[in-house]
């Protein structure tokens, strides 16, 4: 196999047609999922590497989807990780050394800091070739850039780069030269022998050292430049031996792309590997598992221990408990309606199945510790939203506009999530408009999770599954996030919580009027 990319099997199949040839833009259903919080999150320590495409990018074919879960699975390996994370922030190391060049005024700086960002460049190739030969390797992936690697590092091209530029560097590195510094005039000459007085120095002031001492020594960064003074010293010392810096420049003209286009994109691909594996880390800290789901157009779904990722990530930074949930769908069900009390969990476990569904069709690993998921054509999502009074329309009319204009979309395909729709209308009203839409969501065939108050939608008819969020049987008023199937109960408990808090109509005469006690 012939290594081009580390995201797909195949370059441009996938890498350009998958949005004819556009660069990929946040879906519409982000915002409603959280799945725009992840994907920030996740890119927020990897900003230079313009991560965020691929994660708004689902494939459509099942091949590189299994391309992808091989190569996680693979970087999931501590040492690996590690190896590669090292490789790129070497990487980075050089890129950092080629912007600084583009600031600098002298050209014997700039010269300087091309061999040093081309002596990095080599130790990183190098150093990751050593790991890589040394790694029993199994993804497909991996295996090609190994070789990609291997062979590029035994090319005459690279060899005679790295060898000129150990040699050119050694030679640099063993120059001498004197400067004598008189008030304002400064004298360059070359070394002759001369004695190095720093340690004589050092063992005068030796028996005055009782404890240790402060090292007032400063690390200079990496954007310092040269000043004029040095610049100038430098084009005297290059006087006194023109070999090695002749020898610089041609090297600089040389090589000047010296760079594989591969190996920077393996650099940048490996990224999105990388920058998932460091965001799922602390949730799996607190006990939470993972999967690599199996990915069908038909047939039974379902996912164990699943839960919300983004709430997950907030609790995890918090050190709190994450409550896991469970679906599973028969060959000829495809519509869970969740309904029960408010602030019960019914939306957050909307949202986890479409955030599964998501970073499953890219390749990512899901929450939970088993899944076999829908490898749908699109997702579509309406949740409850604010009147927008810029488009003329109520409420009621938004919602069936964009329902309706969802509906003209998906497919036995699609997974669509509603979430609490036509609740700006009476009881009767809601549920006969819902009931009308359910009877076109069963002719489309999607797959649909349906957060509804609307009970009465879950009592059984064909395809459809009823999930209850659920409370304490001794404390209504507490919630047990846990989300199970079962016929629908009707109860909204607000009675009980309005008991627990003492705000029934009782209540709140007795806290008004005390004296009314008998």
């Amino acid at each position: 196999m012939r290594f081009q990319s580390l995201l797909f099997t195949e370059l441009p199949s996938e890498g350009i047609s998958e949005v004819d040839g556009q660069e990929p833009s946040m879906p519409e259903c982000f915002g409603d999922l959280n799945l725009d919080q992840i994907v920030a999150d996740i890119t927020r320590m990897y900003r230079q590497y313009d991560l965020q495409p691929f994660f708004y990018w689902p494939l459509r074919s099942q091949k590189n989807i299994v391309y992808r879960q091989e190569i996680m699975q693979e970087l999931d390996w501590p040492e690996l990780f590690q190896a590669v994370k090292s490789f790129a922030s070497k990487m980075r190391g050089v890129h950092q050394r080629h912007e600084l060049m583009e600031r600098l005024k002298y050209n014997k700086n700039r010269q300087g800091w091309f061999l040093s960002a081309v002596t990095m460049y080599c130790e990183a190739v190098e150093e990751l070739l050593r790991f890589l030969a040394s790694s029993a390797l199994r993804s497909p992936g991996m295996q090609a850039f190994y070789e990609h690697l291997r062979t590029y590092v035994q090319s005459h091209q690279y060899a005679s780069l790295a060898a000129e530029a150990r040699r050119i560097s050694q030679r640099l590195s063993a120059i001498r030269y004197c400067l004598t510094i008189r008030d304002l005039r400064v004298t360059v000459q070359p070394y002759d022998g001369e004695p190095d007085y720093s340690e004589e120095i050092d063992n005068v002031f030796a028996k005055f050292r009782k404890h240790s001492t402060k090292n007032y020594r400063m690390n200079l960064e990496i954007n310092t430049g040269m000043s004029w003074v040095e610049a100038r010293v430098l084009d005297l010392v290059a006087r006194f031996y023109p070999e090695p810096f002749e020898e610089l420049a041609s090297f600089c003209q040389a090589y000047e792309d010296y760079q594989d286009q591969i190996i920077l994109r393996f650099c940048r691909e490996s990224q999105f590997y990388l920058s998932f594996l460091d965001y799922i880390r602390p949730v799996r800290k607190l006990g939470l598992q993972f999967c690599y789901p199996e990915l069908v157009a038909s047939g039974e779904l379902y996912n164990s221990d699943g839960f919300d990722l983004a709430l997950a990530s907030k609790l995890a930074s918090e050190k709190k408990r994450v409550v896991t949930n469970d679906f599973h769908l028969g060959e000829d069900e495809r519509v869970i309606v969740v309904s029960g009390p408010n602030q019960g969990g019914k939306t957050t476990f909307a949202r986890s199945i479409g955030q599964m569904h998501f970073l499953a069709s890219i390749g990512c690993p899901v929450p939970g510790t088993e899944a076999r998921l829908l490898h749908y054509d699109g997702i579509f999502t309406q949740f409850e939203r604010e009147e927008d009074i810029t488009n003329l329309r109520g409420k009621l009319q938004d919602d069936l506009f964009r329902i309706e204009h969802m509906l003209n979309q998906v497919t036995g395909r699609s997974v669509l999530i509603l979430n609490e729709v036509f609740t700006s209308t009476t009881v009767k009203d809601g549920l006969y408009l819902s009931e009308e839409v359910m009877d076109k969501v069963a002719a489309k065939g999607p797959l649909c999770i349906w957060v509804t108050f609307l009970h009465e939608l879950g009592i059984r008819r064909n395809g459809v599954v009823s999930m209850v969020s659920t409370v304490e049987q001794d404390d209504p008023s507490q919630r047990t996030y846990k989300i199970l199937r079962k016929d629908p109960e009707g109860l909204s408990y607000a009675m009980s919580i309005a008991e627990k808090h003492r705000l029934t109509y009782e209540q709140l005469k007795e806290r008004i009027n005390p004296c009314r006690r008998t």
